[in-house]
């Protein structure tokens, strides 16, 4: 009997990933679809970043690196947490590793034992769940819906929080909303935290840089805290380099030694090369990544009006990050040429198959009101991709 294991059973697969790949197939088959299921900067990487991938080839840095990174990136990190966080760690609190995503994963599977409760507030990013899932560990979800701007309570905090809680996992500019925690409910919630010390927090900062809103403020801000703050952070969404797979952690010394212990069992140290490259994203010129975000903002303005304007659809305005995360339940029950939207997946798929336009339903996130749609996209698709979404909602009745 062919069976895999209870681990990876359990799991589900990304859906993210399955609608980009549906949409793909569409794609191939001559439709033209517009991609707005995947979480991914349309921009290509910074011309000096490339060059100095480049001259890391010339350079010959193509043998394996140590496990947590180069000490040179390393401290190109700590330098960077020090300048726009305000932030003191030393280089060997910080671990990189193949991208942000196994950073988190990393943390989990260091700290999590066989039913230690993770409190996840909703809507999440489908993958948390999944890793708290591979670590053993229980999810504890905190339900935040759009009447609060998707954003949990210092009171929802302290009533989740039990003896068996391990960690909470926090992210702001958040994926799948794009809420952005202030400055003052991060304090509120620190303040809970603070009363409760075995909580670890896993603080993922990862579109710390797409924020519409001000100045970023990380979970290590708050000295009552700070030991057991684990920042997640890397270089895809600010600096466009998604497929250069680097992310790092920026953690208590414990657990940054664990991480690089078992990065150092099934891994071992990210790409020579796509290290080099990260390192001069973090010392070289900035100013790509504000020309980003300042078309990623315009990008923002225009799809909320443009969503606002569709019968139906109940769109929060997000302060960072790049999708919009439009409630849709009054679809639910409709229909159209016999065929019946019974949930935001089934509304996901009409309108990829009906209008050619991908997005992800909200049931993934934990939220199954809602849809999710990426605007990290060019005006003109965001545009063309409203007018369809718009029309195809039109014929359900």
């Amino acid at each position: 009997m062919n069976s895999v294991s209870e681990r990876l059973a359990s799991l589900s697969p990304s859906e993210t990933l399955a609608m980009s790949q549906k949409s793909n197939e569409l794609k191939a088959k001559g439709i033209d679809v517009i991609n707005m299921s995947v979480g991914e900067p349309d921009f290509f990487t910074p011309d000096h970043i490339k060059a100095a991938a480049k001259k890391a080839i010339e350079d010959n840095f193509s043998f394996y690196s140590p496990v947590p990174g180069y000490p040179a990136l390393r401290k190109a990190i700590v330098e960077k947490l020090k300048r726009e966080n305000g932030l003191e760690y030393k280089p060997e609190q910080i671990v990189c590793s193949n991208g942000a995503k196994q950073s988190v994963c990393n943390a989990l599977l260091a700290i999590v034992d066989k039913g230690d409760e993770v409190i996840v507030p909703a809507p999440y990013w489908v993958s948390y769940v999944e890793m708290v899932k591979l670590a053993e560990g229980k999810n504890v979800i905190i339900s935040a819906g759009i009447d609060q701007d998707f954003k949990i309570t210092p009171a929802q905090l302290e009533a989740a929080i039990t003896p068996k809680t391990k960690a909470l996992i926090l992210c702001s500019p958040s994926n799948p909303t794009g809420s952005v925690y202030s400055k003052e409910e991060l304090k509120g919630l620190a303040e809970v935290l603070a009363k409760h010390p075995n909580v670890i927090i896993l603080s993922d900062e990862i579109y710390e840089h797409i924020n519409y809103v001000g100045k970023h403020t990380s979970m290590a801000e708050f000295e009552e805290i700070r030991d057991r703050v684990v920042i997640i952070n890397g270089v895809s969404k600010a600096y466009a380099m998604t497929g250069w797979r680097i992310g790092w952690i920026a953690a208590p010394q414990w657990i940054a030694s664990a991480c690089s212990k078992l990065q150092g069992q099934y891994t071992s140290g990210p790409c020579s090369v796509s290290q080099k490259a990260a390192e001069a994203a973090y010392t070289g010129n900035q100013q790509p990544v504000e020309d980003m975000r300042a078309a990623f903002k315009r990008r923002r303005d225009l799809i909320v009006s443009l969503a606002k304007e569709i019968p139906g659809f109940k769109t929060a305005t997000p302060e960072g990050a790049f999708y919009i995360f439009p409630e849709c339940n009054a679809y639910f029950g409709t229909a159209h040429a016999g065929r019946k939207i019974n949930n935001a997946a089934d509304l996901a798929m009409y309108l990829l198959e009906e209008g050619h336009v991908a997005s992800v339903g909200g049931a993934a996130f934990g939220a199954p009101n809602c849809l999710r749609f990426s605007y990290a996209t060019s005006d003109e698709n965001i545009i063309e991709a409203m007018k369809r979404v718009k029309e195809t909602l039109a014929k359900l009745s």
